[in-house]
This record gives structure tokens, C-alpha cells and sequence, in this order.
């Protein structure tokens, strides 16, 4: 499909700087920009590459002011970033749906469809699966015993729902996540484990994307509970009992232990760890990588390992390289002391 300039501008509620007649058909990102593509500029790192882009179209916010001549037809809207989304969604909504039964799905006669779905080649659907309306189930996804699940939900392939999981409405589930295996759960029985059976399940609340090859176990008793509008990033791992708060977000490589109970829209950076039966308040931001030990009873950022307030872990990560030398002062300071007890002593 092919979008002008005032279109988009029309569509966004931005103004234009330049021709309003230019045409796109494709998005670029803004250093590879090419003739006949929409980019944006959202990042002030990036700005240098506004001013040579071969993209038709640029994005930008209301107080962008160039500091040179720019080629592109430029669209102000409030946030660069957030029109970028709405123009994607717009196009992938253009997109027709998959639709139909494949031959090959296996689907139990207790199963009950909605109307409009798609279930492809290979896909299980359990004894007593309740499936909403316009869900689009993809190849070799699983869906196990009594799964409910919600309007307007997307199960991309090898994906795995094991029994008694609830999904709310208009969720996605990428590749190979798994949602409701058993948590970790062992008991030591001298000199080895005795498994302890994971008797709950798993639910998860509208508007809920999750990402490939994430895994969120069941519960011990009761439910794993992932809360409306919580986003998930790829190879995340939600340990059993967890509860993860409104509109949480998690980047990759994420682990959360058990028991853990996340308030509402937290920010996880990569590769954070919580240590497990902690409390977390709302609007918690964590930094990639940090190491979460004790509970965080209010809002603020958190760096490090064991996480520290941020502003307390940059002004320690300033000492950090110079500890050497510090040590060396030090000695020698000592040395110094003892010189002059001796001294004192004559």
C-alpha cells in the first residue's frame, strides 16, 4: 500500500515540513533510509543521520528544529515513536487473517471453537479446550485438557499450553514458549530430591504478549498470575507462584524465582534476577543485569548486583576503577603510621 505524506500527517494529527504529495510504500530505519520509505527520528543519538537519509518521509517529534538543511518531507507529531506504532499497526491490520480448519489439526470432540478461527497443520487441542472467537493457532502449537482461552488471541508455532491454563482476550504467544510446566519444585530426601507434584495452573490476563521460547510455570497451589498488559521478551523464565503486576514489562533473559510478587508497571532491563518470595512495589525500574535480594517497598531505580538505588551504585561504579590505587594509598599510609609509632615509641 502507498501513504503520502498528508496522510499520514492526517492520520498521526501531525503537521508537515515539506512536500505533502510525496509517497511511501515501505519503512526504513533511518541510517539505511531509501527512496520511497517512512522512517523515524526518536533518539537524539541519531539525529546526525537525519541530515543524509534517503527516506521520502521522517517522523519526528514537535520540538525537533533541524541545524541543517534536511532533504526528507518531514512529519511532526507528539511522539515520534509512538506514531511509528500506530502507522505498523495500521498496516499489519491491513493484512487478511488466516482462517479455516486444517485437516491435519487434531481437535477433541469436547473442544468447543469460536467463530473465525484459524487452527493449522499439526496443531493438538486438548479434551475441553474452550477457544474464543478469531483465535489464529499455528502449526505444531499444543493446547492441552481443559485450556481456556480467550477472543482474539494469536498461538504462533510450537507453542505449548499445558492443562488447566487460562489465557484472557487478545493475547500473543510466540514460538516455542511454554505456559504451565512444572515449577521447581523438590523436597531433599537424604541424599537426593523428592519432587513435589505442581497441583495449580497458570493465568494470564488480557492484552498479554509473550515472547519466544519464554516458559512461565504452574503453581505449586492456586496460580501463576500474569496481569493485563504485561509485555514479556524472549527466553524469559517466570518461576511457580509468581504474580506479575498491570502492565509490567520484562526484556530478554529475564528470571524470576518463586513466589515473587511484582507490583504494576515495573521495567525490567535484561538480564535481571530476583531472588524468590520478595516483594516489589510499582514502578520499579530495574537495570540490566541487576541482582534483586530483599524486597523494594517503593518506586525507584535499582542497578547492580546486589541492587543498590541508582544513583548510589553510579556514584560507587565511579570508586570502582580506582581501588587499586586506593589500595596502594593505603598501604603505604599504613606503613607510614607504623614508621612514626616506632618513631613515638623511641
Amino acid at each position: 500500500m502507498e501513504f503520502s505524506a498528508q496522510q499520514i500527517a492526517s492520520f498521526l494529527g501531525g503537521t508537515i515540513e515539506g512536500n505533502p504529495d510525496v509517497k511511501v510504500s515501505n519503512f526504513s530505519k533511518i541510517e539505511e533510509g531509501k527512496p520511497g520509505t517512512l522512517s523515524f527520528l526518536a533518539n537524539p543519538k541519531y539525529e546526525h543521520h537525519i541530515y543524509n537519509t534517503e527516506a521520502s518521509i521522517v517522523l519526528v517529534n514537535n520540538d525537533f528544529t533541524p541545524t541543517e538543511p534536511v532533504k526528507a518531507t518531514l512529519v511532526k507529531v507528539a511522539n515520534a515513536y509512538a506514531g511509528l506504532a500506530m502507522l505498523l499497526n495500521m498496516v499489519e491490520q491491513t493484512k487478511k487473517p488466516k482462517a479455516g480448519i486444517n485437516s491435519t489439526a487434531f481437535i477433541a470432540t469436547t473442544a468447543t471453537i469460536g467463530e473465525g478461527c484459524y487452527i493449522g497443520n499439526f496443531a493438538y487441542i486438548g479434551e475441553n479446550v474452550k477457544l474464543g472467537n478469531n483465535c489464529q493457532v499455528y502449526p505444531h502449537a499444543y493446547v492441552g485438557d481443559n485450556v481456556t482461552i480467550g477472543d482474539n488471541c494469536i498461538l504462533y508455532p510450537h507453542i505449548t499450553v499445558y492443562r488447566d491454563c487460562i489465557i484472557g482476550n487478545n493475547c500473543i504467544l510466540h514460538a516455542g514458549c511454554v505456559i504451565g510446566a512444572d515449577g521447581f519444585g523438590f523436597a531433599p530426601e537424604g541424599e537426593s530430591y523428592k519432587k513435589i507434584p505442581q497441583l495449580g495452573n497458570v493465568i494470564i490476563e488480557d492484552n498479554v504478549e509473550i515472547g519466544a521460547n519464554t516458559t512461565i510455570d504452574r503453581a505449586v497451589m492456586d496460580s501463576t498470575i500474569i496481569r493485563k498488559g504485561v509485555k514479556l521478551d524472549n527466553l524469559v523464565q517466570i518461576a511457580h507462584n509468581v504474580e506479575v503486576g498491570d502492565n509490567t514489562v520484562m526484556a530478554s533473559q529475564v528470571g524470576i524465582a518463586g513466589s515473587v510478587k511484582i507490583g504494576k508497571h515495573c521495567m525490567f532491563g535484561g538480564q535481571v534476577g530476583l531472588a524468590g518470595h520478595i516483594h516489589i512495589a510499582d514502578n520499579v525500574v530495574f537495570g540490566a543485569q541487576a541482582g534483586v535480594i530483599s524486597d523494594i517497598k517503593e518506586a525507584t531505580t535499582v542497578l547492580g548486583a546486589p541492587a543498590i538505588n541508582a544513583k548510589a551504585f553510579m556514584r560507587s561504579s565511579a570508586i570502582f576503577s580506582r581501588l587499586p590505587d586506593m589500595y596502594r594509598t593505603m598501604g603505604q599510609l599504613q606503613r607510614e603510621i607504623e614508621q612514626l609509632k616506632k618513631e613515638i615509641n623511641k
